[in-house]
Formats: C-alpha cells, sequence, structure tokens
C-alpha cells in the first residue's frame, strides 16, 4: 500500500472542509498585518525527495518548470546524494529535512543513518527503519531517535543542503510527546522553523494525542524563540481519477485564508522504477503534472495567491517581529 494511502496525515490541517482533503486544525486566526491586507500565501511543498530517481526528477522539474516552491529531503533514502547534489548546486532553491524514522515499502526499505548499534530500537529484524508510524511509536527509545535525527540533519549539512526548515514523514516524530519534543527542540537548536500551525483542532488531538499534551506548551517554546508557525497545512489522498484530483486541490486553492499556509504534495514519474516501489507512482505523476500546468499556475495567479518558500516566510515573520518591537 502506497504511503499516501497508509499514511495519517503528517501534521494538522487549518484549511476549511474540501471534497478530498482532510481537516485535523481548527482556523488560525491570521495576524493583524494579514487581515488588514487580505494576502493569501501559500508554500506548495514537495515532500519525499531523495526517496528515488524518479522523485527527485519529479520534484526538481516540478520545481523548475512549475510552481513548486519548497521541498523536504529524505536523508536516509539511497537516492538522497543525488538530490543533495542538486540542491548544493542550486543554493537558491527551498530545502528542508523530512526527518524520517519509518520505512514503509514492502521491497524498498532503508535503514537509520546513524550506526545501527547506537540506535537499536530504531530497527526491526531485518535492520531497516519500523514499517509504520504505530511501530515507532511502540518500540523507539526517545534517546536514541534524537541520535538519529540529529545525524540525519548533520548528514544533509555536510553533503552541503542550504537547510530552510524541519518536517516529518508520515508524522512519525509527532506520535509520542517526548519526540514531539526533540522535534521541536532540533529546530531550535539548528535556528530552523519547523513544520507546526498555530492551532490544532479537536481532531488533530484525537489522532495525535502529543498535541493535546504538548502543543500549546511548545507552541509558546516555538514562538519565544522567534521561530514562524503556519496558519494552515493541506494534504490531499483522495480522487478516484486525476480530474478528481485537479478539481479538488483547485477547490482547496480557492479556498484558502488569509495567512500561510503550506500545501504538501508528492511529485515524481510513473516509470517502471517508481512502479516497483509504490502503487502511488500515478498519484505522485499527478501531483507533477497538476503543479507545472500552466492553467493551474494561471488560476493560482490570477486568485491573487502569492506562492512562497519557507526562506521568505521566515523574512515575513522577522520583518513582523521587528515592526511590532
Amino acid at each position: 500500500m502506497s504511503s499516501l494511502l497508509k499514511a495519517t496525515l503528517v501534521v494538522s490541517l487549518t484549511l476549511s472542509a474540501v471534497n478530498g482533503f482532510s481537516q485535523f486544525a481548527s482556523a488560525a486566526e491570521p495576524t493583524k498585518s494579514e487581515q488588514a491586507e487580505g494576502t493569501k500565501y501559500l508554500i506548495i511543498h514537495a515532500d519525499d525527495a531523495g526517496m528515488s530517481h524518479s522523485v527527485n526528477r519529479g520534484t526538481i522539474d516540478s520545481m523548475e518548470q512549475g510552481i513548486v516552491s519548497s521541498a523536504s529531503i529524505m536523508v536516509p533514502c539511497p537516492w538522497f546524494p543525488e538530490y543533495a547534489e542538486y540542491a548544493k548546486e542550486h543554493p537558491e532553491g527551498d530545502y528542508g529535512i523530512h526527518l524520517t524514522l519509518n520505512s514503509e515499502w514492502q521491497f524498498y526499505r532503508w535503514g537509520p543513518v546513524s550506526p545501527r548499534d547506537q540506535v537499536p530500537s530504531l530497527v526491526d529484524k531485518g535492520g531497516f527503519l519500523w514499517d509504520n508510524v504505530e511501530q515507532v511509536a511502540a518500540n523507539v527509545k526517545a534517546h536514541e531517535v534524537e541520535i538519529e535525527l540529529r545525524a540525519q540533519i548533520d548528514k544533509a549539512l555536510e553533503f552541503g543542503v542550504p537547510l530552510t526548515h524541519l518536517d516529518t514523514h508520515m508524522g512519525a516524530v509527532i506520535s509520542r510527546p517526548d519526540l514531539l519534543e526533540i522535534y521541536v527542540n532540533l529546530g531550535i537548536e539548528y535556528d530552523l522553523p519547523v513544520m507546526w500551525t498555530r492551532n490544532f483542532s479537536e481532531e488533530a488531538a484525537r489522532q495525535f494525542p502529543a498535541l493535546a499534551e504538548r502543543g500549546e506548551e511548545l507552541s509558546k517554546v516555538i514562538n519565544k524563540h522567534g521561530l514562524p508557525m503556519l496558519d494552515g497545512i493541506a494534504q490531499f489522498y483522495g480522487g478516484e481519477t486525476h480530474e478528481d484530483r485537479v478539481g479538488n486541490y483547485l477547490e482547496c486553492i480557492r479556498e484558502l485564508k488569509p495567512g500561510v499556509t503550506q500545501l504538501i504534495i508528492h511529485c515524481g514519474y510513473d516509470n517502471e522504477e517508481l512502479k516497483h516501489i509504490t502503487t502511488s507512482s500515478s498519484r505522485r505523476d499527478g501531483d507533477r503534472r497538476i503543479f507545472m500546468d500552466p492553467e493551474i499556475i494561471a488560476e493560482i495567479n490570477e486568485l491573487g495567491i502569492e506562492v512562497i518558500d519557507w526562506k521568505t516566510f521566515r523574512k515575513m515573520h522577522n520583518s513582523r517581529v521587528e515592526m511590532a518591537d
């Protein structure tokens, strides 16, 4: 089963309910400046860079030839070096670390970046990262998670990737309160914003109890350290046909509220490589085509939506903080 169908949402969403989208957070109130301007900002963010060559090419093409503005990289995956080299050679791009604690494909698996004897609770009998988030939450030791996540960030930096933010693969790092705290603390330590919304819904709290237990407290910590928080996050799984998915994406985009929303997509090419990895190859190919489509790009521009990346988002945040001071 593909991770797009198998995964719960990465983090909470703050969009109004749209067919095919899930809603996992209450609508955050825009900042005063955003309310006055009514500006709608959108980070179009491609997950899973580094997973395979097809995903790398799809992500790169959607950024260079389309409207995708940001990507995050899975450091433990076999094709990480290829994407890391691209990022190093294109520092104008926007790149985060897709902090990875699980390896979900049946025959295409990866292990930790750290030596396995340093993080034994993170791996299964085959030496691979656990298959799913539930296994991660049930088995991992927090101090070993910290070792591994720091190793992933450090490896990306050693490869010359100009990092802008951190996020999470399939929500594994928000599956327990102690892991959630590690996630936030690593963002502070490396001075990298973490993917986080300013408000969480009851649904999010039910699905990820760690958010209910520590979310409000950690939001204050993030704010205290001057890191920005998103107003909304959306990720889409539904849509039986490509046309359905186009319509649902457009409906979501048309329903955007003032503030900064991140729309998470997954890009790739529906070729033999990706077909042998995942049943989601056609959907990943569809995401790439949708956000490279001149008509979709024109619609986004006509709606007055400003597509930004995490670098711009942080500059905006820092400017507002300076103005408030």
